[in-house]
C-alpha cells in the first residue's frame, strides 16, 4: 500500500513534533511513502517566508530528498474536478490545495495520511484516510 503524507503530516515529521508519525514512517519501505507535488509546493512556499539561514530550510530539503514526490497528472486532475464539484455543490468546500492533495491520493490509489480527518471526510469518494499523529 502506498501512503501519501499530506502537508500537516509532513510538517510534523520535518519539525520533529510527532514521534508516532516518525515511527510509523520509518517502519515502511521508502518506496511506500510519498507526498503530492502540492505538498511539496506548500513546503517550499513556507520556506520562502523564512530567512535563508533558518533551520527549517535544511530540514525541508532533507525531507524532500528522502520522501518521493509524485507528479500531478491527468488522472489527478480528473479526480480533482469531481471532488471540487461535490464539495462546492454541497456547500462544504475545503482549501484548493487540500482538494488537489486528496484527488492526487485517490488517483494514485494511496492512503492519505493526515491529521485533518474531519476536513477530508467531507469528500464522498473512496478516499482512504489514516491519522498517524
Amino acid at each position: 500500500m502506498l501512503y501519501m503524507l499530506d502537508t500537516d503530516t509532513a510538517s510534523y515529521l520535518i519539525k520533529g513534533k510527532s514521534p508516532s508519525v516518525e515511527r510509523r514512517l520509518t517502519s515502511l519501505a521508502p518506496s511506500l511513502a510519498c507526498i503530492s507535488v502540492m505538498t511539496r509546493a506548500e513546503l517550499q512556499y513556507g520556506l520562502q517566508r523564512l530567512p535563508a539561514d533558518h533551520r527549517l530550510h535544511r530540514a525541508v530539503h532533507q525531507f524532500l530528498r528522502i520522501v518521493h514526490t509524485l507528479p500531478w497528472d491527468a488522472e489527478a486532475a480528473d479526480c480533482y474536478a469531481h471532488i471540487r464539484h461535490q464539495l462546492i455543490s454541497t456547500g462544504q468546500p475545503i482549501g484548493e490545495l487540500d482538494m488537489m492533495i486528496a484527488a492526487h491520493s485517490l488517483s494514485a490509489a494511496a492512503v492519505l495520511v493526515t491529521n485533518n480527518l474531519r476536513h477530508y471526510e467531507r469528500i464522498k469518494a473512496p478516499l482512504i484516510l489514516e491519522n498517524w499523529a
